[in-house]
Parts: structure tokens; C-alpha cells; sequence
């Protein structure tokens, strides 16, 4: 009896039993509410295949699929103080931090890179909203700050992906100092002459809107991206009034003048290799397969200063 309890019946049973599906293999559409495969999430950019509804993806993820072949270089960001407030809500900061580490595997909420797009050198940072709601911390305020003194270093296009709820509180009025700082960094950009693009992904909102995002000399959005300083809810609550249909939304700016275009993340890639080629002079990228680019193809035709001029007239 002893066998039969201890050895035959678990062996039938692990015969028989049904095996447990993992649960990241299958992830619901916001949507819609599809159904959707992992492998086919990833292959399409994390964009629904049913509705087109685009999902979050983080700054690692974009950058393989943005530039070339996946090739890019990490930027060093200066490191911050760790904790220069002591702050303590219901955890300590210190504790979020290794938490929001352990969750995305980032060091913070902003990611520099560069490298090229359709053989067009830029230097690309890209906001990862999953890493404490991409808030805008001195970590984020240095990255923005080592993007743009690479990109004039290097004579490059910055473009830069935002996606943050707004300052991090635990870092108080040292985080609102983030906003004048990035401002400062865009300003040499444009100094140097060279192109500073922005795409605005959901959600970007206070006071990462009230700055650098907003700054871009290209404006461009993800489709049905929230981009506002306070949220429509806060609105209503103060204005005790509905909100038009949209409010906030990517297409709804579009139409009033706030951004220059509304692009699926999937043709992101070749919309910003024409707008950098053009804004620095350079002739048309040609598509296709193309051999390693020399170190000559990758000049610009006219001086960055001279490109931005000649937009201005």
C-alpha cells in the first residue's frame, strides 16, 4: 500500500497533471482588451496588434530598436547624492530606490545613449516610466545635462523620449531645481546650433512638461499620449466642469498647436532619421541593406550652426 501511495500514484499524477503557464507569457491589451502573445507584443513595439494601442516599453527596449543594428554607447550621468533629504513616507527613499532597481533593472528613470539612425549619428535619452513613474529626479537632471554636452561635444541631433509623472517628491525643491538646470542644457544646444527633437510618450506630465519636454524645436507625439502639467481629473475637480473628449491627448494638441506630429512608434524610427538628416543638412537616407558606414559618411553636409540658421529664415 505504501508503494502504491508513496511512488505509483505521484507518477501518474505528475503524468497527468496539467502544467502551469507562466504568467508573463500572455499580456491584455489596456485597450481593447486582446489577448496578446509575448513574442508578438515585443516583435510589434509593444503596440496592440488589434487597436494599435501603445503599450509601455522601456528606454532599453526602444533603443535596440532604434538604432542600427542595436548598436549604441551608453552615456556616463554624473551620480547624484543618494538620499540628500532623509526622506521617510512609508518606506525609506534609499529603500524605493533598490526596489525601482530590482523591478526594471536600470540604475534610474533616464537612459543616454548614442549611436546612429539609418547611418545619422544622434544622441538619443529616453525617460522609463515603470522606474518610480519615470519621476524627474538630479539623476534625471544630470542625464539630460550629459546628453547634451555629448551630443555639442560629438556636433549631433539630441532627441529625447519622455514619459515621467512629474518631479520626485522625495527629493523636494532639489528636484523642482531640475527644471531651470535642463532648460540651461537645451539652451546650449541651441547655441551650438544643433537640432533638439522631443517625442512625448504616455504619460508626460508636471513639471517634465513644464520644461524640457516642451522644449523640443520638433515636437512629436505617440498616439493618444497624456501630455499636460495637471491631470484632467485635478481640472475638473477645480473648474467643476466637464472636460472636452480627448482633453490632453496627443491628437487633441496636435490640433491646437502644440506639437508638429502624431506618430505610430512603429514608423518612429524613420520619421526621425528625415527630420535629423534634414535639420543637419545631410542628403536623403537611402534604404535598404548598406555597408558599415565609413567614417566619412557619417560628416554632415553643412556646419550644425548653418542648418538651424537657415530653418530660422
Amino acid at each position: 500500500m505504501n508503494w502504491i501511495t508513496n511512488y505509483v500514484r505521484p507518477r501518474i499524477n505528475s503524468i497527468f497533471s496539467r502544467r502551469e503557464v507562466p504568467e508573463n507569457l500572455w499580456s491584455k491589451c489596456d485597450g481593447c482588451g486582446t489577448m496578446l502573445f509575448h513574442r508578438e507584443i515585443s516583435d510589434n513595439l509593444n503596440v496592440c496588434t488589434n487597436c494599435g494601442h501603445h503599450m509601455h516599453i522601456t528606454p532599453r527596449d526602444r533603443f535596440l530598436a532604434l538604432f542600427d543594428g542595436g548598436v549604441f554607447t551608453e552615456v556616463a550621468v554624473p551620480e547624484p547624492l543618494a538620499d540628500p533629504l532623509h526622506f521617510r513616507d512609508q518606506k525609506r527613499y534609499p529603500d524605493r530606490m533598490k526596489a525601482a532597481q530590482k523591478a526594471t533593472g536600470e540604475r534610474e528613470a533616464m537612459l543616454v545613449a548614442a549611436g546612429e539612425i539609418g547611418r545619422t549619428p544622434i544622441v538619443a535619452a529616453a525617460q522609463d516610466f515603470s522606474f518610480m513613474a519615470g519621476s524627474m529626479g538630479m539623476y534625471v537632471g544630470n542625464a539630460i545635462i550629459a546628453a547634451a554636452q555629448e551630443a555639442v561635444k560629438l556636433g549631433r541631433p539630441l532627441v529625447l523620449f519622455s514619459a515621467a509623472g512629474g518631479a520626485r517628491m522625495q527629493e523636494g525643491i532639489l528636484s523642482l531645481m531640475q527644471m531651470p538646470r535642463t532648460t540651461v542644457a537645451v539652451q546650449m544646444l541651441r547655441e551650438a546650433g544643433l537640432p533638439y527633437i522631443v517625442v512625448l510618450t504616455h504619460p508626460t506630465t508636471g513639471g517634465v512638461t513644464a520644461s524640457y519636454a516642451m522644449l523640443g524645436d520638433v515636437q512629436i507625439a505617440e498616439p493618444n499620449a497624456l501630455i499636460c502639467f495637471a491631470g484632467p481629473r485635478v481640472i475638473e475637480q477645480t473648474i467643476r466642469e466637464k472636460l472636452p473628449e480627448g482633453f490632453q491627448r496627443a491628437e487633441y494638441l496636435l490640433e491646437h498647436g502644440m506639437l508638429d506630429r502624431v506618430t505610430d512608434r512603429r514608423k518612429m524610427r524613420e520619421e526621425l532619421i528625415v527630420i535629423t538628416r534634414m535639420l543637419m543638412k545631410m542628403p536623403p537616407a537611402t534604404w535598404g541593406d548598406l555597408p558599415a558606414p565609413g567614417p566619412d559618411d557619417l560628416k554632415p553636409a553643412a556646419e550644425p550652426n548653418a542648418a538651424l540658421d537657415d530653418s530660422a529664415e
